[in-house]
């Protein structure tokens, strides 16, 4: 079809994002499994291969393109498949009658080697369950019973239509467990309130696995802190002369610790800041959650802020601690670099002034030595002429003079000449040299 205007390259694809977080309408009662791998950012590939294999196994064609998630029908069961940053996720759901919520889960449809297969890591996988309304009530005991005889946190929902249980505990199966008790909703209400319940599950992990990071650059940073502290000390010392360590050698040190530092946060920094990010997603689910309180039990958002919100303040402390860190040693590094400096200067300007020194004597020796280059030549100069002069006497060329007499007046003349030329001969060299300069 032709506009009559002209699009954005990025039209299609930016509508197209809105819908890129779809949900699946169920029928109470119905199981969902919920299951979210790591794969990093670039295990998109292999993670859709994985996915064709489960279509081809069913007998479904593959589609053309899988984008950011793909919705399929696979017999009596329905997949969600939705590719996230760091992980994908697989929510597969059962509709019909059962006996226990967490008896015979839906991925019992599936192939044991595919599950098996699944690329990545594992960080969530949770069986749901959504009774209908027409089933009796549990009382606290039968829901200790239902989650293991686990401690049970639950509150109403989507404001009081339904209500939901959980552990927020890994089960023997290997699975969480929630249980979701419809009490007014409709099929499209029951799929948001599930993909929101599973995307908490999901994000919560996420959230949290930037708090083993964070134990750890902790440790390295409270280390780091220590000999920072330590060569502060140092420089003061140095400072009053009461420390003979090379500040070189300091500064050498103080390299080191700023390239550990920096070490540690490039090992954590996006760490942090992706957690900061997903708890930003769990406490937005929660509040889209609507929850009312039922007398006795914690709510889902008492119990993530009682444990989930410590975890990522520590993760955001310790990024401020080696932000911190890495400031002061950046600081230190350039006092010590500027006393460093300075201290070179003061033996540069000493060099140069015994160069200056040496420059004096050597132009000293330089001038006694050109004294003496010039009785030198001077002595030579009288000879040779004496030598011509007795050579010519000798021959019989008359002269007004005796030749030693002749060599003696002409003596002070030849040193006269020598020194004229050696003071010539210098100031051409000297000329020359201011020249090229």
């Amino acid at each position: 079809m032709l506009l009559p205007f002209k699009e954005h390259s990025l039209r299609h694809s930016l509508v197209t994002e809105l819908h890129a977080r779809t949900y699946m309408p169920l029928q109470v009662p119905a199981r969902l499994s919920h299951i979210a791998a790591v794969c990093g950012e670039r295990g998109s590939g292999r993670t859709v291969r994985h996915l064709y294999e489960l279509l081809e196994h069913h007998g479904v064609p593959r589609p053309e393109r899988v984008e950011q998630y793909y919705m399929v029908r696979l017999g009596d069961i329905r997949l969600l498949w939705e590719r996230h940053t760091e992980f994908v996720s697989y929510t597969f759901s059962l509709p019909g009658e059962f006996t226990h919520p967490f008896a015979n889960p839906a991925t019992a449809q599936l192939p044991n080697e595919w599950l098996v297969g699944i690329p990545g890591e594992v960080i969530a996988a949770v069986s749901l369950a959504l009774e209908p309304a027409a089933e009796q009530e549990y009382s606290l005991e039968e829901l200790s019973a239902l989650f293991g005889g686990n401690p049970v946190i639950g509150s109403e929902v989507v404001g009081g239509l339904a209500r939901a249980y959980s552990d927020l505990r890994i089960h023997a199966d290997g699975f969480s467990r929630i249980l979701l008790r419809d009490q007014g909703l409709s099929p499209n209400q029951a799929g948001r309130l599930a993909k929101r319940i599973l995307e908490v599950s999901s994000y919560r992990a996420m959230a949290l696995l930037g708090l083993p990071p964070a134990r750890e650059a902790n440790a390295c940073l409270s280390d780091a802190e220590r000999r920072l502290v330590a060569v502060s000390s140092r420089m003061a010392c140095q400072e009053d002369r009461r420390s003979e360590v090379p500040e070189s050698e300091l500064l050498a040190e103080l390299t080191d610790l700023a390239a550990e530092i920096e070490a540690v946060a490039a090992r954590t920094s996006y760490r942090f800041e992706a957690s900061r990010a997903y708890y930003g997603v769990v406490m937005q689910r929660l509040d889209q959650l609507r929850q009312r309180r039922i007398e006795g039990l914690q709510t889902f958002s008492e119990f993530l802020d009682a444990r989930l919100t410590p975890a990522v303040a520590t993760c955001d402390s310790t990024a401020k601690r080696q932000q911190g860190l890495a400031e002061r040693a950046a600081r230190l590094t350039s006092l010590l670099r500027a006393r460093v400096e300075v201290e070179l200067q003061k033996q540069n300007r000493g060099l140069l002034e015994s160069m200056n020194q040496r420059a004096k004597l050597q132009l000293r020796l330089q001038e006694t030595v050109e004294g003496l280059s010039v009785i030198a030549i001077g002595y030579y100069g009288v000879g040779l002429l004496g030598y011509l002069f007795k050579g010519l006497e000798a021959y019989g060329v008359p002269f007004m003079f005796d030749a030693t007499y002749a060599t003696g007046v002409a003596a002070p003349l030849v040193v006269l000449i020598a020194w004229f030329g050696i003071r010539r001969m210098k100031a051409r060299l000297l000329k020359s040299e201011h020249t090229k300069i």
